[in-house]
């Protein structure tokens, strides 16, 4: 059965463990890399993981997961100093290409992520992106480590991870905007900030749920939008105001940026 080792301990990482041991792995095959002592005692009393300030040991490991700041993987790859042969780099490190890290590690199976923050809540919606020399088996790995804590959609380019970033990985801020919004014009409507703030939410979790049973949205808004009734009314604002084209520039401005900060 494959080991597999995290360089850094973080929330995501703690994300990831949590969702592979509920999944089946077993706690005695993951090994965490962390510099931070009380980091490693806080994963290891958790998750009842193994843990190390060693990034050395963690050439031991079939499969590594790159759970550290971009800025640092260079520093890693320095430490680590060993043939990497047969294993699985997995990196959930935001704008490091593939060309980067097979230039740190070498050419081996490379499968590059896009996560995003509910993963912290086994809610997450993933974008995996694998190198030539990643097996189907090897693939079929990383893609079983990310449904742990989410959904995963493998893309056929690299490039198009910076569309995944615009969808979902920087797609909650989207949503925690329009909750935002919504309170605050419940507020101005005259309900009391608790009361718009429960119903926004509400409607928000509920909306979203209804949307994952099989229906397509605009058949699901259909539904709720009476001809000349109150839906229809706010529908009708909202489209006048540009509100899709105002959704389609954000997410090409986060896509743009996305590629901007690969290039850096």
């Amino acid at each position: 059965m494959d080991k597999i080792a995290f360089i850094g301990g973080g929330n995501m990482a703690s994300a990831i463990i949590g969702g592979m041991i509920a999944s089946g792995w077993a706690p005695s095959r993951i090994t965490v890399v962390d510099p931070n002592a009380d980091q490693r005692d806080r994963l290891a009393e958790q998750h009842g993981v193994h843990t190390t300030d060693d990034v050395a040991k963690a050439a031991a490991a079939d499969i590594i997961v790159l759970a550290v700041k971009p800025q640092v993987i260079a520093a890693v790859a320095k430490q680590m100093d060993a043939d990497l042969s047969g294993k699985l780099i997995l990196s959930i490190a935001a704008g490091v290409t593939i060309a980067s890290l097979e230039g740190l590690f070498g050419p081996v199976a490379i499968a590059r992520t896009m996560p995003n923050t509910p993963a912290l809540l086994g809610l997450g919606a993933t974008g995996l992106y694998v190198n030539q020399h990643t097996t189907e088996a090897r693939c079929a790995t990383a893609k079983a480590i990310i449904e742990a804590f989410g959904i995963c959609v493998t893309v056929e380019r690299e490039d198009l991870l910076d569309a995944v970033t615009a969808v979902s990985g920087s797609g909650p801020a989207y949503y925690f905007l329009m909750i935002e919004e919504m309170i605050r014009a419940g507020t101005a409507l005259g309900l009391t900030p608790e009361d718009a703030k429960a119903l926004t939410l509400q409607t928000a979790l509920g909306a979203a749920t209804m949307a994952t049973k099989g229906d397509e949205p605009q058949d699901l808004r259909a539904r709720v939008t009476s001809p000349n009734g109150t839906t229809h009314a706010a529908i009708v604002a909202m489209q006048e105001n540009g509100f899709g084209d105002v959704i389609a520039k954000a997410m090409t401005a986060c896509r743009d940026r996305a590629v901007e900060l690969g290039k850096a």
